[in-house]
């Protein structure tokens, strides 16, 4: 008796599982409805209330994100020449920024550039990357405009920057490579500023706010 029950206590959960399986076009429950139907518009979804209904759509004309400034030099043999004759470094060179200048070039750059930026870093020692000159090499005569330019859109196997690092922290960067160059070279350390950024070359750098403040001051401005 006790063995006929257990037969059909088994059948009848087999018989569960196989019905709770069937249907080949609809489920049968959805616990979360709204993880398989979501409540707003799906970006690449078509719907007939938009343009070619499609959700996602193109930014207006000549709109920019808010906190970035367009990059004026070109990724050509031609803009490279002109960043590295005529690009200055905006930042003032300061303890503050050669500090995190370096500890950002630890994280991007030492591994192959070295720490002393003789172009013996780990990977180089290793022999997993190859031809990486030294900051003193004669034949580069890197400044200023030509190190941000590469660090902006990357030259030969180095790739670009631009995403992991800020305008500011590329400019810091920037400095710390300027200041290892000079060491290499044997020249004089060079003297710290004061932290000021001219208005002139302030167009060059991320807003000094980060764009939700701002528009919290604005709001807070309008009230008052």
């Amino acid at each position: 008796m006790r063995s006929l029950f257990h037969k059909s206590l088994v059948f009848v959960i087999i018989a569960g599982f196989l019905n709770s399986c069937a249907g080949d076009r609809d489920r049968n429950y959805q616990y979360f409805p709204d993880m398989y139907r979501p409540v707003p518009y799906e970006p690449y979804g078509a719907y007939d209330i938009f343009a070619n209904q499609q959700e996602a759509k193109l930014p207006v004309d000549g709109t920019i994100p808010r906190g970035w400034m367009p990059y004026d030099y070109e990724d050509t043999p031609e803009g490279r020449a002109d960043a590295k004759a005529n690009l200055k470094n905006p930042l003032p060179y300061t303890e503050e920024n050669l500090t995190k200048g370096k500890a950002l070039y630890t994280v991007y750059c030492a591994v192959c550039h070295g720490d002393k930026g003789d172009g013996q870093g780990t990977l180089v020692e290793r022999e997993k990357i190859l031809g990486v000159p030294s900051y003193d090499d004669p034949g580069r005569s890197i400044t200023e405009g030509s190190v941000y330019h590469a660090m902006y859109y990357g030259l030969n196997n180095m790739g670009s920057y631009a995403v992991q690092t800020s305008i500011k922290e590329r400019w810091q960067i920037d400095h710390y490579v300027m200041s290892l160059k000079d060491k290499l070279e044997g020249n004089p350390e060079r003297s710290f500023q004061t932290n000021t950024v001219t208005q002139e070359n302030s167009d060059n750098l991320n807003p000094a706010e980060p764009a939700e403040d701002l528009s919290e001051k604005d709001q807070t401005q309008s009230e008052e």
